[in-house]
């Protein structure tokens, strides 16, 4: 897949024309499946949150509501009883994958559980755009810092990329740099720290980080 993982979405001019070399065509022009799993495995979303992502509310006018030519949704903890054959084919015609914030382990299991981390290797052609917790699954460590749900057993994600990322660089009273520090020291290899301002974009397993922001690259 061609990944965008962000912090915040697609919050800036130079991360939407990002967004669309990757699709190889205008947003309007493509559809989108949003994947919003994640929230429900996080104490601090809900129902609310859900409905707010799916329906691409304002608040998510960098992402679900950036105008695209039509939403699905795609929920995974449905998949195992419905079955690969109906679902598999709602993801081969997607253009995108919107994969919103939440929790990255129960988002981790749920792709798994799922059958989709399976499938993602065979979509070479399709979009992953995560947001939080929907782009830290790609890594292989999200770092204890960042596990809300119980039953997580540890804090490791797919590990589709090389790298860790550390979300929300000083939006919150304990995502600043010194904390981003702290957290890397404790990640057994490189790591981003991002803002909101901020993307990775992964292709062919170049790297490319898109910012009009603030981010730092630590080595591990």
């Amino acid at each position: 897949m061609k990944l965008l993982l962000t912090s915040g979405g697609v919050t800036n001019p130079s991360i939407h024309a990002a967004l669309e070399r990757l699709l190889g065509r205008p947003v309007a022009e493509c559809h989108a499946l949003c994947v919003p799993t994640a929230l429900w495995g996080h104490p601090r979303c809900g129902p609310a949150s859900v409905r707010g992502f799916v329906a691409g509310e304002s608040r998510w006018r960098h992402f679900s509501g950036l105008g695209w030519a039509s939403l699905g949704v795609l929920e995974l903890t449905a998949l195992p009883t419905i079955g690969a054959r109906r679902w598999v084919p709602w993801v081969r015609e997607a253009d995108v994958l919107l994969v919103d914030g939440g929790d990255a382990t129960y988002l981790h299991h749920w792709m798994r559980a799922s059958g989709l981390a399976d499938l993602l290797p065979t979509l070479r052609d399709k979009v992953w755009v995560g947001v939080s917790a929907g782009s830290m699954v790609m890594t292989p460590r999200i770092g204890e810092d960042f596990v809300e749900w119980p039953d997580a057993p540890d804090d490791r994600g797919l590990g589709v990329v090389d790298f860790s990322i550390f979300p929300h660089l000083d939006a919150f009273p304990t995502n600043t740099m010194a904390d981003a520090e702290r957290w890397a020291a404790g990640i057994d290899g490189p790591a981003y720290a991002i803002d909101e301002q901020t993307a990775i974009e992964v292709v062919d397993g170049s790297v490319e980080v898109v910012s009009e922001g603030r981010w730092r690259k630590f080595t591990g």
